[in-house]
């Protein structure tokens, strides 16, 4: 007999306690391609199992929706919506998060998950390097319940002009000075430890050790805890001081550090060709850097001309869901097709930052399909690589055994016009919807 899901499940230490499964016409996995008949078993927030018409016992309460389609949840990498106040804007601030600019209570967010999307990618507004982005789930009493992720990525807005190019050279020259005088540090302070080695004579007797019962009598006397212990906090303190700590970096210069140790990646907003050409040029020799590339599709756009690069690194492009016209003509060209055949990977967000925009986003990315970009980058382009964008894809983004139960069911494919969610599961909570 084959074994059931649930009997799988508790072989391998799995509860039932807060199981729950939907059994939906279709599945749209991203990772995997879809899965028709699909049924997703949901357990503490993430997805534990989802497959084709798998076997249930009873008593796992089960979701039956025949004409649903299930995606992931819409992921917006690049946002503003909900902003609390407009800031006056940054030119060089790498340190600085929008923490001020997020209002938890704000109207919103409401409206942002009824239409599908679970994660925003909150970033700074400003000029030139204005800081970091914040990862948040539109949901929460306060910005700590909101917060998914701290900080997804740094912004960096590079334009083709000797004052865009040296404020990021010369952020990355901060950044070397100050491994500099870190090496010449440790250099003063391993010197400091040789001299500090102990300089016993050759020959020189040892001390003796105390007796058991003079240890006792002693630690008695100095009433201190045990000799055990007086011994362990001493080699703790001899540790400590053995330890090189290096002067903390300025605040400005951190990002950059963290830049090349991998702990942050940065996106670089670009308007032309020729930025991402420049911007080639300033990071040639930042080989460990992490980074991808932003660019709004607007008038006058030439971004098929490096698409071909763009493509053979295999590079995560955010961008816009529309076509355009080429420079001097009438020809339209659907640049976002044109990346992704190349190899390039695609992020979508909406052609216009606000609840509207959030609205049109789907149908927007589904007319470009129409015109040529392939289906499967389409939906990846809403979900994975939005996630991606935010150093978030390990988590969210596709529907797949252990990751966050991030998932949105629709009355139809998400890419019919006619089609409208039905229900929103934020982190295995339906959130949006009449589900029973």
């Amino acid at each position: 007999m084959t074994p059931t899901l649930l009997s799988l499940l508790l072989l391998s230490g799995s509860g039932t306690g807060d199981l729950v499964a939907i059994r939906v016409k279709r599945a749209e996995t991203v990772a995997q391609g879809p899965i028709e008949h699909a049924l997703i078993l949901v357990e503490d927030g993430k997805i534990i199992e989802i497959g084709e018409d798998l076997p249930l016992e009873r008593g796992i309460p089960v979701i039956e929706r025949p004409d649903w389609v299930a995606t992931p949840g819409l992921v917006d990498c690049h946002t503003r919506v909900g902003a609390e106040r407009v800031v006056a804007s940054r030119t060089f601030d790498p340190q600085a998060v929008p923490e001020l600019d997020i209002d938890p209570a704000a109207d919103a967010w409401a409206e942002v998950l009824e239409l599908g999307v679970t994660t925003l990618g909150f970033y700074p507004e400003g000029s030139g390097i204005p800081g970091q982005a914040i990862a948040l789930r539109p949901r929460g009493d306060t910005l700590a319940e909101m917060r998914v992720a701290q900080p997804a990525y740094l912004k960096i807005n590079l334009q083709a002009n000797a004052s865009s190019k040296n404020m990021l050279r010369e952020a990355f020259k901060k950044a070397d000075e100050y491994e500099e005088k870190v090496a010449k540090e440790r250099e003063k302070w391993e010197k400091e430890q040789e001299k500090k080695k102990p300089k016993a004579k050759a020959g020189a007797k040892k001390e003796e050790e105390p007796k058991p019962d003079e240890k006792k009598e002693e630690e008695k006397k100095e009433g201190g805890g045990t000799a055990v212990q007086q011994e362990g906090e001493k080699k703790a303190d001899e540790k400590a001081a053995d330890v090189f700590v290096p002067s903390p970096p300025d605040e400005r210069v951190r990002p950059f550090l963290d830049l090349r140790a991998k702990k942050l990646t940065a996106m670089m907003a670009l308007r032309k060709a020729a930025d991402y050409l420049h911007l080639l040029d300033v990071i040639e020799d930042e080989k460990e850097l992490q980074w991808f590339v932003f660019f709004p599709l607007q008038d006058d756009i030439d971004f098929y001309e490096v698409a071909p690069k763009m493509g053979e690194k295999k590079l995560l492009v955010v961008t816009q869901p529309d076509t355009t016209l080429q420079p001097n003509s009438i020809r339209e060209r659907n640049i976002p097709a044109e990346l992704a055949h190349a190899g390039a990977k695609l992020a979508f967000v909406p052609r216009q930052d606000s609840l509207s925009g959030l609205e049109e986003w789907r149908t927007d990315v589904g007319r470009l399909i129409g015109q040529g970009l392939p289906r499967d980058a389409a939906l990846a382009g809403l979900t994975l690589e939005g996630a991606r964008a935010l150093g978030l894809q390990e988590t969210l983004g596709s529907l797949e055994k252990d990751k966050v139960a991030n998932i949105v069911f629709w009355s139809d494919d998400p890419f019919e016009p006619a089609a409208r969610v039905q229900a929103v599961m934020l982190e295995g909570e339906f959130v949006y919807g009449e589900v029973k």
